[in-house]
């Protein structure tokens, strides 16, 4: 087993890798690993890098290694284990003079960001690469990034532990049980008030979700619209979008892909279709997922979908389809 790993954050300088970045060296996310970073940002603010070095270094992380930042995305990529995608240009800015509002330019604008790391991504990282990508419309910039990487033993996912971890809080309270009680906690589509958070197939102390609630009003009008709204809820309290828990949803994912899964568990990230459950082909989807004993990650095939499940998970990856459309342009 390899004793270091090599993990590059893009959007190092925001809020959310603020969380995120200390939390990699802690001995917690890669165990007995020694971690080295590489930090990357925009030129115009890739300074401000420095300050948050300072503060690994006076933290006195026992698992820290190598430290770097840069503006250079091919020099951070070279011989890179993992990939924390997450900076991409947020809803409601002013990009290149035009204030960005409209979903289509936020794609194309994303789109042409990805389409570079993705290909500094094929060339220059490992071969079994892990590539996360948590800056928003997640699904769509693994899409293209995953295309322009062209390297299929790299497996890139879009966070969706986010939308599981925000589904399994709102079950325990209704259930009035631990968090640490829902296992199964499938996210299905994209990540984006369309994704659907399978409360059926959870499992509870053995008893499965379908079996625990029996409450559609409850499903409909409080469970699906809080968790698909969570995030817009969030930013409406705290003037800001989510950070703490989005790079704590970040760790989780690598958590999960870095260790064997469970058995009879599984956990939630958005991965390329390859026919399983009928899902349409070439989109990445919220899918359940496990780590094999041997490090692979896999698509678990025996969830069993009702009719309900089937229609809500088809307005997600109808929106998918929508998205990949527009930014066809990148595809090619």
């Amino acid at each position: 087993m390899k004793d270091r790993v090599k993990v590059v954050v893009t959007g190092a300088a925001g809020q959310i890798s603020y969380s995120l970045i200390p939390r990699l060296v802690d001995g917690h996310t890669f165990g007995n690993k020694i971690v080295d970073l590489e930090l990357v940002e925009i030129p115009q603010v890739v300074d401000k890098l420095e300050g948050l070095v300072m503060e690994l270094e006076d933290s006195n992380f026992p698992k820290m290694g190598n430290v770097n930042y840069s503006a250079n995305f091919e020099e951070a990529a070279q011989d890179a284990d993992w990939f924390l995608l997450v900076g991409s240009i947020p809803r409601g800015i002013v990009y290149k003079g035009k204030k960005i509002e409209e979903r289509a330019d936020l794609l194309q604008i994303n789109g042409g960001i990805f389409v570079g790391q993705g290909q500094a991504i094929g060339k220059f990282g490992k071969s079994d690469a892990k590539v996360l990508v948590v800056g928003n419309p997640a699904n769509t910039n693994a899409l293209i990034g995953r295309h322009a990487a062209n390297n299929d033993s790299q497996l890139w996912m879009a966070m969706t532990m986010l939308d599981s971890s925000r589904a399994r809080s709102v079950l325990s309270k209704k259930l009035n049980i631990r968090i640490g009680d829902i296992s199964k906690m499938i996210i299905w589509g994209n990540h984006s008030p369309t994704m659907y958070p399978d409360f059926e197939n959870v499992i509870s102390n053995g008893t499965p979700g379908k079996d625990l609630i029996n409450d559609m009003n409850w499903i409909n009008n409080e469970f699906l619209p809080i968790v698909q709204q969570r995030g817009k809820a969030v930013i409406d309290s705290r003037g800001a979008s989510s950070a703490t828990s989005a790079a704590k949803a970040a760790l989780d994912t690598v958590v999960a892909c870095e260790n064997p899964t469970q058995s009879g568990d599984c956990f939630s990230a958005a991965v390329m279709t390859d026919g399983s459950y009928d899902l349409p082909d070439g989109i990445i989807c919220g899918m359940p997922l496990i780590t094999t004993p041997d490090g692979k990650v896999e698509i678990v095939r025996d969830i069993t979908l009702s009719d309900f499940a089937k229609e809500k998970i088809k307005i997600s990856t109808d929106e998918l389809i929508e998205e990949r459309a527009a930014v066809e342009d990148l595809l090619k």
